[in-house]
């Protein structure tokens, strides 16, 4: 019943989509050039004080649907270039045609010295970061949400920032913030405990997305980067957000005349309110908060140095009472209860500073170096003792006691313990650059990495069943899982690449090679990778709009330190680099539909996976199998669709298909499918507002992924192929804008104020029980039942943004 809803949900936003692009308004349409008149591609033509715009194609053209009978106001804007704001009062219907000249602006700018006079030449997709602060999410990871609705990406936890890629799991993810790699905690294993994402939305100026067939200047991971840049402030602004979720808050200001510029972030999150809703109730306390600066001192014209700082203090504290499921078929409705006796107690501090020297002698060369320090100090302490009921119920609608228990099928008793402490530190020193020619875009780099990590575990579960312990003994008392290891590792790495962009001479269009290779050393199992790696983009001179690549290159990932635990928690000092061959082919596609602009992208690709680490998947925690190897492949087709459904506003839609499956070596099974096999993903973006009056607007985002692959507890991994049910879920958000640069309120502290809406949003609109994960209890006959655990149900969230 929940798909069909979902269906008929999208049914009617199509609807609305057809019926809200016949308002009442006028046609902007034109050319944009800079001052020689060559035409200028990627130009920003955005509406002021209205959620419009589009952006000006490899000719310089543009066309927009604009509100007519209102003087409005359009800013055509471009990294390099003086913006340029135009003044329009249109009739119904009328088309205006506009010729834009834009200056070049003569301006430094601190971190983009050496611009790229040539189209994007990798598997990079760029997106606007203002759709992050728009976007209803029940994660506090902004960035990250907007991630998810990107093809070839998937997700089946709202609790998580986390996301695999085409067929890999969440360690392989690539995340740089101002070319700084950033890391995730390594003990959390549910999204409950995870606090915020690291990237601060409100300090973001780009955000650049790979999901693979990525270049050599990138890292060395097999399945996709995320990299974030953070801005530099040019004047005082600041923000602030409240919700039942959290708050934050950013300023940002320049000092000494223009010199010194920072911008700084806190934010709060509690998702009590959120957790309530799940199965498992109690008293939940979880409490996060980080702070974040990145300051910029400018020297002189070619020389800044910048500082990036980050604290960050997450504890998850939990106090179970009681917990209620009821799952099973209609031939056989089965139900749950659980009475928790204890505790959990979890603390994970991150600190992370960065300091980088950047110089440019000329505007085509840029010189940068990095140094970096990251220390985590993470503590997962819990004693859980559980007695479970499991009970058959009535399923005869005329019974009196439909829905009631009318069979005891077992009874248990759980205690589940912990006491784990992991300490993290990371120094890394590093060399960037980038030269530009007129034919040439050469970079490099050069890195020095120095890891510690100690790590103690101690964890341990009995279960009883009848009266009986599991597994059974007539002799003593045997746990039923127990895990007791000390283990650390001090390494060090060294790792650069070199690549060229290369603008090669065709007699139509234009055409750019970009190879490169890089190579990586680790001295804890003195292993060396070379990975070379080569894309090809070309841009046909054709009346229709369309690009191909094709994207080629090994990515080996080498272990850090997950991949080289054993099942017993010891280290496996033999283990090697995970490698991969893969090759990836798209197409880029402009079109025109109801007089507005859409993009069509699809990617085919295909990896071969060889020397991989078995792994297995329960909510967030990975349990690597570093005793195994296996080999495997991903392939797989994504696409996306992308503009104005409604006129003057971005939505997409995103459809996913994909296989991966691995043969673990030695063991007799074959190719079984990897943890992260989901079929078929779908994603949709969708926004609109209401006619004539824009300040009220909808963000609308859904999911659909297929069934993921489990299996039982403690089990062997082929044993994983059972499929759970399908992640579905729909959020729906609703904002009033009360205060703008059209509509000001001069009257005591409001005056103050540029930007103030107020938001309405609702989590998991339909109410689908979505499953994350399973707790396995056992019948008197000693059969084992699979129990759901149950993500968020719907919830509703009140959210208040100022920007001043």
């Amino acid at each position: 019943m929940n798909v069909r809803l979902l269906f008929l949900l999208l049914f009617i936003v199509s609807l609305q989509i057809k019926v809200l692009g016949q308002s009442n308004n006028a046609t902007l349409k034109g050319t944009i050039t800079d001052e020689t008149g060559i035409p200028l591609d990627m130009v920003n033509i955005a509406l002021k004080d209205y959620p419009i715009g589009t952006s000006s194609n490899r000719k310089g053209e543009f066309l927009l649907r604009i509100p007519a009978q209102k003087e409005i106001v359009v800013v055509y804007s471009s990294i390099g270039y003086v913006p340029v704001l135009d003044t329009i009062l249109a009739d119904i219907e009328e088309d205006v045609f506009r010729e834009i000249s834009m200056k070049i602006l003569n301006q430094q700018l601190g971190e983009i010295t050496v611009q790229e006079q040539r189209r994007n030449s990798g598997n990079v997709t760029r997106l606007d970061p203002k759709f992050a602060s728009i976007l209803p999410d029940a994660s506090t990871g902004a960035v990250e949400a907007l991630i998810k609705t990107l093809p070839g990406v998937s997700t089946n936890n709202e609790l998580s920032s986390q996301y695999t890629v085409r067929g890999g799991n969440f360690d392989e993810n690539l995340v740089y913030v101002n070319d700084v790699e950033i890391y995730r905690p390594f003990l959390i294993r549910s999204g409950q405990q995870e606090g915020m994402s690291f990237i601060n939305s409100d300090l973001v100026s780009t955000i650049s997305f790979s999901a693979g067939g990525f270049d050599a200047k990138y890292g060395d991971k097999m399945s996709s980067v995320l990299d974030i840049k953070y801005r530099k402030p040019s004047e005082f602004r600041g923000s602030a957000s409240a919700s039942l979720l959290g708050a934050s808050a950013h300023f940002e200001d320049v000092a000494l005349k223009g010199r010194l510029a920072h911008i700084s972030g806190i934010r709060y999150k509690t998702n009590r309110y959120l957790l309530g809703s799940l199965d498992e109730q109690g008293e939940y306390d979880p409490n996060f908060i980080d702070f974040q600066t990145y300051i910029t001192y400018q020297f002189s014209e070619k020389f800044d140095v910048s500082f990036l700082g980050n604290v960050a203090q997450n504890e998850y504290k939990f106090i179970p009472q009681t917990r209620e499921t009821t799952f099973g078929t209609w031939t056989t409705p089965l139900n749950t209860k659980v009475y928790f006796d204890g505790q959990e107690i979890d603390d994970f501090q991150t600190y992370l500073g960065a300091v980088t020297a950047n110089y440019h002698p000329n505007r085509n060369l840029n010189l940068k170096l990095i140094a970096s320090a990251y220390y985590a100090t993470e503590e997962e302490t819990y004693d859980i003792t559980g007695q479970y009921y499991l009970n058959e119920l009535e399923r005869n609608m005329s019974s009196e006691e439909f829905g009631d228990s009318v069979l005891n099928l077992g009874v248990g008793t759980f205690i589940n313990h912990a006491r784990n402490y992991l300490d993290a530190t990371v120094y890394s020193l590093s060399h960037r650059g980038a030269y530009n020619s007129e034919k040439h875009l050469l970079n490099w780099g050069i890195k020095y990495q120095h890891e510690q990590i100690d790590n103690k575990i101690n964890e341990w579960i009995y279960r009883d069943s009848t009266g009986y312990s599991i597994p059974y003994s007539d002799t003593e008392v045997s746990l039923f899982y127990s895990l007791n290891s000390k283990s650390n590792t001090n390494s060090n790495r060294l790792t650069g690449f070199i690549q060229d962009t290369y603008s090669l001479p065709v007699s139509s269009g234009d055409l750019y090679l970009t190879g490169g290779i890089r190579f990586h050393y680790w001295d804890f199992n003195d292993e060396i990778l070379l990975s070379p790696r080569a894309t090809i983009r070309y841009y046909p001179d054709w009346e229709n709009k369309i690009s191909f690549s094709l994207s080629t290159g090994f990515y080996h990932q080498s272990p850090f330190f997950k991949e080289l635990l054993n099942t017993d928690g010891n280290i496996n000092y033999a283990q090697k680099a995970q490698r991969s061959f893969q090759l990836v082919a798209g197409t880029d596609y402009i079109f025109n539909a109801w007089d507005r602009p859409f993009r069509f992208t699809a990617e085919a690709y295909y990896k071969d996976l060889y020397r991989l680490v078995p792994y297995q998947i329960e909510n967030v925690r990975i349990r690597y199998l570093g005793e195994q190897e296996a080999k495997g492949y991903a392939t797989g087709l994504d696409m996306k669709i992308n503009g104005e459904f409604v006129s003057g506003v971005q939505s997409w839609a995103s459809l996913s298909i994909m296989s991966t499956k691995e043969d673990i070596k030695n063991d007799g099974h074959g190719y079984i499918p990897r943890p992260t096999d989901q079929w078929v993903n779908f994603s949709l973006f969708f926004q609109d507002y209401l006619p004539g009056n824009p300040s009220y607007k909808m963000q609308l985002s859904g999911f659909y992924g297929a069934r993921l692959p489990v299996g039982p507890p403690n089990s062997e991994r082929y044993m994983d192929t059972y499929r759970m049910p399908a992640y579905r879920r729909i959020d729906l958000g609703f904002s009033k804008v009360i205060i703008s640069a059209a509509n000001p309120v001069n009257r005591n502290l409001f005056r103050h104020i540029n930007d103030m809406w107020l938001s309405l949003e609702v989590f998991n609109l339909l109410n689908i029980n979505n499953t994350i994960s399973y707790f396995w209890v056992s019948s008197n006959s000693g059969d084992q039942y699979a129990v759901p655990n149950y993500l968020t149900s719907r919830k509703i969230n009140l959210k208040l943004t100022v920007k001043f």
